[in-house]
Protein backbone atom coordinates (compact mmCIF):
# COMPACT_ATOMS: atom_id res chain seq x y z
CA UNK A 1 0.00 0.00 0.00
CA UNK A 2 1.14 3.53 -0.80
CA UNK A 3 -0.03 6.58 1.13
CA UNK A 4 0.90 10.23 1.48
CA UNK A 5 2.41 11.32 4.81
CA UNK A 6 3.96 14.55 6.03
CA UNK A 7 7.06 15.36 8.05
CA UNK A 8 6.73 18.56 10.10
CA UNK A 9 9.72 20.84 10.44
CA UNK A 10 10.65 23.35 13.12
CA UNK A 11 7.34 25.19 12.61
CA UNK A 12 3.85 23.90 11.97
CA UNK A 13 3.58 25.38 8.47
CA UNK A 14 6.59 23.39 7.20
CA UNK A 15 4.98 20.09 6.24
CA UNK A 16 7.02 18.04 3.77
CA UNK A 17 5.16 15.37 1.75
CA UNK A 18 6.43 11.84 1.30
CA UNK A 19 4.99 8.72 -0.29
CA UNK A 20 5.04 5.99 2.34
CA UNK A 21 5.11 2.45 0.94
CA UNK A 22 4.40 -0.72 2.93
CA UNK A 23 6.85 -3.61 2.57
CA UNK A 24 6.41 -7.35 3.01
CA UNK A 25 8.00 -9.65 5.64
CA UNK A 26 7.07 -7.27 8.45
CA UNK A 27 9.70 -4.77 7.31
CA UNK A 28 8.96 -1.16 8.25
CA UNK A 29 7.51 1.07 5.51
CA UNK A 30 9.84 3.26 3.47
CA UNK A 31 9.34 6.93 2.66
CA UNK A 32 9.94 8.13 -0.87
CA UNK A 33 10.50 11.62 -2.24
CA UNK A 34 7.10 12.84 -3.45
CA UNK A 35 6.52 15.51 -6.12
CA UNK A 36 2.82 14.88 -6.80
CA UNK A 37 1.59 17.96 -4.96
CA UNK A 38 -1.84 18.40 -3.38
CA UNK A 39 -3.75 18.01 -6.66
CA UNK A 40 -4.74 20.59 -9.25
CA UNK A 41 -7.74 22.24 -10.82
CA UNK A 42 -7.40 24.56 -13.85
CA UNK A 43 -10.20 26.74 -12.48
CA UNK A 44 -8.91 27.26 -8.93
CA UNK A 45 -5.20 26.43 -8.75
CA UNK A 46 -3.29 25.39 -5.64
CA UNK A 47 -3.15 27.07 -2.26
CA UNK A 48 -0.23 29.54 -1.87
CA UNK A 49 1.89 27.32 0.39
CA UNK A 50 4.80 29.77 0.72
CA UNK A 51 2.88 33.06 0.79
CA UNK A 52 3.24 33.38 4.56
CA UNK A 53 6.96 32.59 4.44
CA UNK A 54 7.57 35.23 1.78
CA UNK A 55 5.49 37.88 3.54
CA UNK A 56 7.05 37.10 6.91
CA UNK A 57 10.52 38.09 5.72
CA UNK A 58 9.25 41.58 4.94
CA UNK A 59 11.43 41.99 1.86
CA UNK A 60 8.75 42.24 -0.85
CA UNK A 61 5.93 44.64 -1.62
CA UNK A 62 2.80 44.16 -3.70
CA UNK A 63 2.70 46.38 -6.77
CA UNK A 64 0.84 46.50 -10.10
CA UNK A 65 2.43 44.33 -12.76
CA UNK A 66 4.14 45.87 -15.77
CA UNK A 67 3.03 45.47 -19.35
CA UNK A 68 -0.38 44.83 -20.94
CA UNK A 69 -0.37 41.02 -20.57
CA UNK A 70 -0.31 41.29 -16.76
CA UNK A 71 -2.61 44.33 -16.60
CA UNK A 72 -4.71 44.41 -13.43
CA UNK A 73 -2.46 41.89 -11.70
CA UNK A 74 -0.65 42.49 -8.42
CA UNK A 75 2.82 41.00 -8.17
CA UNK A 76 5.54 40.79 -5.54
CA UNK A 77 8.68 42.86 -6.02
CA UNK A 78 11.70 43.44 -3.83
CA UNK A 79 11.49 46.33 -1.41
CA UNK A 80 14.06 49.05 -2.13
CA UNK A 81 17.44 47.87 -0.93
CA UNK A 82 16.24 44.29 -0.23
CA UNK A 83 17.06 41.01 -2.00
CA UNK A 84 14.34 38.39 -1.58
CA UNK A 85 16.41 35.51 -2.98
CA UNK A 86 17.48 32.26 -1.43
CA UNK A 87 21.07 33.01 -2.51
CA UNK A 88 21.07 36.28 -0.58
CA UNK A 89 19.78 34.68 2.62
CA UNK A 90 22.16 31.76 2.33
CA UNK A 91 25.11 34.15 2.04
CA UNK A 92 23.84 35.96 5.14
CA UNK A 93 23.97 32.65 7.04
CA UNK A 94 20.17 32.42 7.26
CA UNK A 95 18.27 29.14 6.90
CA UNK A 96 14.92 30.04 5.34
CA UNK A 97 11.75 27.98 5.58
CA UNK A 98 12.35 26.98 1.96
CA UNK A 99 15.83 25.68 2.79
CA UNK A 100 14.53 23.69 5.75
CA UNK A 101 11.72 22.23 3.63
CA UNK A 102 14.19 21.14 0.93
CA UNK A 103 16.59 19.71 3.53
CA UNK A 104 13.85 17.58 5.11
CA UNK A 105 13.02 16.21 1.65
CA UNK A 106 16.67 15.31 1.13
CA UNK A 107 17.19 13.88 4.62
CA UNK A 108 19.97 16.38 5.36
CA UNK A 109 20.76 19.10 7.87
CA UNK A 110 19.33 22.46 6.67
CA UNK A 111 22.80 23.97 7.09
CA UNK A 112 24.00 21.78 4.21
CA UNK A 113 21.40 23.30 1.89
CA UNK A 114 22.27 26.80 3.06
CA UNK A 115 26.01 26.30 2.65
CA UNK A 116 25.75 24.72 -0.81
CA UNK A 117 23.55 27.57 -2.06
CA UNK A 118 25.86 30.17 -0.53
CA UNK A 119 28.86 28.59 -2.25
CA UNK A 120 27.12 28.63 -5.64
CA UNK A 121 27.06 24.84 -5.87
CA UNK A 122 23.26 24.51 -5.57
CA UNK A 123 20.09 26.39 -6.43
CA UNK A 124 16.65 26.56 -4.86
CA UNK A 125 14.40 27.86 -7.68
CA UNK A 126 11.40 29.42 -5.91
CA UNK A 127 10.01 32.62 -7.43
CA UNK A 128 8.22 34.76 -4.82
CA UNK A 129 5.40 35.04 -7.39
CA UNK A 130 4.98 31.26 -7.44
CA UNK A 131 4.02 30.62 -3.80
CA UNK A 132 2.17 27.43 -4.76
CA UNK A 133 5.45 25.56 -5.27
CA UNK A 134 6.98 23.12 -2.80
CA UNK A 135 10.68 23.94 -2.29
CA UNK A 136 13.33 21.67 -3.82
CA UNK A 137 17.08 22.00 -4.25
CA UNK A 138 19.36 21.10 -7.17
CA UNK A 139 23.08 20.40 -6.76
CA UNK A 140 25.68 17.64 -6.64
CA UNK A 141 25.21 17.08 -2.89
CA UNK A 142 21.53 16.32 -3.43
CA UNK A 143 19.30 13.73 -5.07
CA UNK A 144 19.20 13.61 -8.88
CA UNK A 145 16.29 15.64 -10.24
CA UNK A 146 14.17 14.99 -13.35
CA UNK A 147 12.65 17.65 -15.61
CA UNK A 148 9.58 17.14 -17.80
CA UNK A 149 8.75 19.23 -20.88
CA UNK A 150 5.15 20.15 -21.72
CA UNK A 151 3.51 22.89 -23.78
CA UNK A 152 1.08 23.72 -26.52
CA UNK A 153 1.95 23.74 -30.20
CA UNK A 154 0.74 26.15 -32.85
CA UNK A 155 -2.04 23.75 -33.82
CA UNK A 156 -3.29 21.91 -30.73
CA UNK A 157 -3.85 21.69 -26.96
CA UNK A 158 -5.50 23.91 -24.35
CA UNK A 159 -4.95 25.19 -20.82
CA UNK A 160 -6.85 22.25 -19.33
CA UNK A 161 -4.79 19.76 -21.34
CA UNK A 162 -1.52 21.36 -20.26
CA UNK A 163 -2.56 21.31 -16.60
CA UNK A 164 -3.42 17.63 -17.03
CA UNK A 165 0.05 17.00 -18.50
CA UNK A 166 1.56 18.84 -15.54
CA UNK A 167 -0.44 16.74 -13.07
CA UNK A 168 0.65 13.49 -14.69
CA UNK A 169 4.28 14.62 -14.87
CA UNK A 170 4.47 15.47 -11.17
CA UNK A 171 2.48 12.40 -10.18
CA UNK A 172 5.12 10.20 -11.79
CA UNK A 173 8.10 12.01 -10.35
CA UNK A 174 8.98 15.13 -12.34
CA UNK A 175 10.90 17.48 -10.04
CA UNK A 176 10.61 20.47 -12.39
CA UNK A 177 8.50 21.17 -15.48
CA UNK A 178 9.26 23.38 -18.46
CA UNK A 179 6.43 25.07 -20.34
CA UNK A 180 7.62 25.09 -23.96
CA UNK A 181 4.37 26.40 -25.40
CA UNK A 182 4.39 27.99 -28.83
CA UNK A 183 1.61 29.51 -30.89
CA UNK A 184 -1.13 31.71 -29.47
CA UNK A 185 -2.32 32.11 -25.87
CA UNK A 186 1.11 31.33 -24.39
CA UNK A 187 0.60 33.64 -21.41
CA UNK A 188 -2.83 32.26 -20.49
CA UNK A 189 -1.57 28.70 -20.83
CA UNK A 190 1.39 29.39 -18.57
CA UNK A 191 -0.87 31.05 -16.00
CA UNK A 192 -2.83 27.83 -15.69
CA UNK A 193 0.36 25.80 -15.41
CA UNK A 194 2.05 28.01 -12.80
CA UNK A 195 -1.03 28.34 -10.59
CA UNK A 196 -1.44 24.56 -10.54
CA UNK A 197 2.21 23.55 -10.19
CA UNK A 198 3.75 22.24 -6.95
CA UNK A 199 7.16 22.14 -8.67
CA UNK A 200 9.33 24.90 -10.22
CA UNK A 201 8.26 25.99 -13.71
CA UNK A 202 10.75 26.94 -16.41
CA UNK A 203 10.36 28.59 -19.80
CA UNK A 204 12.22 29.61 -22.94
CA UNK A 205 11.29 33.33 -23.13
CA UNK A 206 12.32 33.76 -26.76
CA UNK A 207 9.37 31.59 -27.84
CA UNK A 208 6.88 34.14 -26.54
CA UNK A 209 9.04 37.07 -27.63
CA UNK A 210 8.93 35.78 -31.21
CA UNK A 211 5.14 35.45 -31.04
CA UNK A 212 4.96 39.14 -30.14
CA UNK A 213 6.72 40.08 -33.40
CA UNK A 214 4.75 37.69 -35.58
CA UNK A 215 7.53 35.11 -35.72
CA UNK A 216 9.85 37.48 -37.58
CA UNK A 217 13.32 37.36 -35.93
CA UNK A 218 14.35 40.55 -37.74
CA UNK A 219 11.76 42.46 -35.69
CA UNK A 220 12.91 40.94 -32.40
CA UNK A 221 14.52 43.63 -30.26
CA UNK A 222 16.19 43.65 -26.86
CA UNK A 223 13.23 45.59 -25.47
CA UNK A 224 10.72 42.95 -26.62
CA UNK A 225 12.83 40.16 -25.14
CA UNK A 226 13.50 42.06 -21.88
CA UNK A 227 9.82 42.83 -21.36
CA UNK A 228 8.95 39.19 -21.97
CA UNK A 229 11.40 38.05 -19.30
CA UNK A 230 9.95 40.56 -16.82
CA UNK A 231 6.37 39.50 -17.60
CA UNK A 232 7.18 35.84 -17.08
CA UNK A 233 9.08 36.51 -13.84
CA UNK A 234 6.12 38.52 -12.53
CA UNK A 235 3.83 35.64 -13.44
CA UNK A 236 5.87 33.25 -11.29
CA UNK A 237 8.30 31.48 -13.64
CA UNK A 238 11.10 30.01 -11.51
CA UNK A 239 13.88 29.48 -14.08
CA UNK A 240 14.55 30.22 -17.75
CA UNK A 241 16.56 28.88 -20.66
CA UNK A 242 18.28 31.62 -22.64
CA UNK A 243 19.18 30.82 -26.24
CA UNK A 244 22.09 33.02 -27.17
CA UNK A 245 23.78 33.43 -30.53
CA UNK A 246 27.55 33.79 -30.82
CA UNK A 247 29.22 35.37 -33.85
CA UNK A 248 32.11 33.40 -35.34
CA UNK A 249 34.36 36.44 -34.97
CA UNK A 250 33.94 36.22 -31.18
CA UNK A 251 34.88 32.51 -30.88
CA UNK A 252 38.50 32.20 -29.64
CA UNK A 253 40.49 29.79 -31.79
CA UNK A 254 43.98 28.57 -30.93
CA UNK A 255 44.90 27.77 -34.53
CA UNK A 256 43.82 31.17 -35.82
CA UNK A 257 41.45 29.80 -38.45
CA UNK A 258 38.47 27.49 -38.69
CA UNK A 259 38.14 24.45 -40.91
CA UNK A 260 34.77 23.37 -39.52
CA UNK A 261 32.16 24.31 -36.92
CA UNK A 262 30.09 21.71 -35.10
CA UNK A 263 27.34 22.61 -32.58
CA UNK A 264 26.56 20.02 -29.95
CA UNK A 265 24.28 20.63 -26.96
CA UNK A 266 24.57 24.37 -27.26
CA UNK A 267 28.39 24.34 -27.44
CA UNK A 268 30.44 25.47 -30.42
CA UNK A 269 33.54 23.49 -31.29
CA UNK A 270 36.17 24.30 -33.89
CA UNK A 271 37.67 21.53 -35.99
Amino acid sequence: MRRKVYLTGSRDDIRVPFAEVDLTNDDPPVRLYDTSGPGSDPETGLAPLRAGWVAGRGDVIDEPARGPVNEGRTVRRARPGRRPTQLHYARQGVVTAEMEFAALREGLDPAVVRDEIAAGRAILPNNVNHPESEPMVIGERFLVKINANIGTSAVTSSVAEEVEKLTWATRWGADTVMDLSTGKHIHATREGIVRNSPVPIGTVPIYQALEKVGGDPVRLTWEVYRDTVIEQAEQGVDYMTVHAGVRLAHVPLAAGRVTGIVSRGGSIMAA
